[in-house]
């Protein structure tokens, strides 16, 4: 089988939040759908290793915030790629708390539901948080981030938590070399630069100011390694 062929299904990019007691918690997630419209029920898959799946089994509540299209990496990167048992995502992030006392992100998000968890599906290394809607609304008509546009045009990566994490191999050659961050995968692709950080296409590495750091996680430029 070609591990690739999954990466053809169609997805989103949306941060889950939860709760336990006062403590609230986010994280990235890619497999969110609709199941039923009446009543409106919806389905997430949570990593079992994740913080966020530690509240949403304690408080049976969660809130789907969708991404986007124009979201910084650096935002995505913060619930993607760090843990809330080390920081507080929500440290200057604008939220709200909804009617399930969860938050709901503001941020670069388009709409937002909230959840009552009704069943719990078992998947191995994951589980499928089953709930119904019980609030949401639309924030803006921006369009929303599919992770297609994630990786193929922002050039995101995926965390090895994640439901459809594929290992990736590599690719065609390219006339400078690439550089892969240490911590979280990204690539740094000199042919691209990094728009968002400042870095103009044609730039290698050693041209960047040593104050630059990775736009997803936050690593320094000396966290880089070649890769081709």
């Amino acid at each position: 089988m070609n591990p690739k062929s999954l990466q053809k299904l169609v997805y989103g990019l949306y941060i889950i939040t939860s709760r336990k007691d006062e403590k609230l918690n986010g994280q990235i997630a890619n497999t969110v759908f609709q199941i039923t419209s009446t009543p409106p029920t919806v389905a997430v898959s949570i990593n079992k290793n994740n913080l966020t799946w530690e509240y949403i089994k304690y408080s049976k509540v969660l809130a789907v915030s969708i991404l986007c299209q124009d979201a910084p990496l650096s935002f995505i990167g913060n619930f993607g790629f760090k843990s809330g048992r080390d920081i507080d995502k929500l440290n200057g992030v604008n939220y709200r708390l909804g009617q399930t006392r969860t938050p709901v992100i503001l941020d670069n998000t388009i709409s937002f539901l909230e959840v009552k968890v009704t069943q719990e599906i078992d998947v191995d290394t994951h589980t499928i948080f089953i709930g119904e809607v019980v609030d949401g609304d639309v924030l803006n008509d921006k369009p929303c981030m599919t992770y297609e546009y994630y990786h193929q045009i922002k050039g995101g990566t995926t965390p090895k938590s994640a439901p459809s994490y594929v290992e990736e191999t590599k690719g065609g050659k390219s006339l400078m070399a690439k550089y892969k961050c240490s911590v979280c995968g990204w690539i740094y692709d000199p042919e691209k630069g990094d728009q968002e950080g400042g870095i103009p296409p044609g730039t290698p590495l050693e041209q960047i100011p040593e104050t630059w750091v990775c736009p997803v996680c936050g690593a320094s430029k000396k966290d880089f390694e070649k890769i081709g």
